[in-house]
């Protein structure tokens, strides 16, 4: 009895042995399984999240490139501007400085007019004067002794058609600004000299108005009025 016993206990371990060997193997070996199919969610979480990094980034970088490329189409804009600012203000320049150079011409060539104007009137007039006093003095001299209002006295020994001259445009002296003659010991001068004063000889009378006249001797009807100093 005994020996049956044990043969069924050998057979009962024998049996069991391989089968729990058996089920240990299967664990082990589900175990990498299981390893495996924890670890996958990891490293795919692990490789998501480089790619959602890089796609937060990208906009990241682009926000960063909008600015610069903004700045850059703008600071072409702005060149533009600027030199378009300068230009206008360079015409604007040149403009008005044509315009103040044409107002000078004008107020020259104005006053150049003027005083053109005021000499040729001071001539004819001098000269009408001096014509129609002219003829008078001719016929009507002063006589000796005769006395201006200012207490020059007339002499026929030193004015007169006997004691004519001939007068240079530079001779003579300048005085107050105007150019004086000397004849019988005073100083003659006149506003404007007429050009036949230089051409001819000349003497002075004084009319019997009182008045003192330059005569061409060649020619006494021209004649024109002088003031004696």
């Amino acid at each position: 009895m005994k020996s049956v016993i044990i043969g069924m206990l050998l057979l009962i371990v024998g049996v069991t042995l391989p089968a729990f060997s058996q089920e240990e193997r299967h664990e082990e070996s589900a175990k990498p399984a299981q390893h495996e199919e924890q670890a996958k969610p990891a490293a795919k979480q692990e490789q998501a999240r480089p790619q959602k990094q890089e796609q937060q980034a990208k906009p990241a970088k682009q926000e960063q490139a909008k600015p610069e490329k903004q700045q850059q189409q703008a600071k072409p804009q702005k060149q533009e501007q600027q030199a378009k600012s300068q230009e206008q203000n360079q015409q604007k320049a040149a403009q008005q400085q044509a315009k103040g150079q044409q107002q000078e011409k004008k107020q020259q060539q104005q006053q150049t007019k003027t005083q053109q104007n005021q000499q040729k009137s001071q001539q004819q007039h001098q000269q009408q004067q001096a014509t129609g006093h002219g003829q008078q003095s001719q016929t009507q001299y002063a006589r000796s002794g005769q006395k201006d209002r200012y207490g020059h006295e007339y002499n026929e020994s030193h004015f007169g058609p006997n004691h004519h001259g001939r007068f240079e445009a530079n001779g003579g002296r300048e005085y107050n600004g105007r150019r004086e003659y000397s004849y019988g010991g005073y100083w003659f001068y006149a506003g404007a000299y007429p050009p036949w004063f230089y051409q001819q000889d000349v003497y002075f009378i004084m009319g019997a108005d009182g008045l003192w006249y330059a005569v061409a001797y060649g020619d006494p009807s021209l004649t024109f009025q002088v003031y004696i100093e």
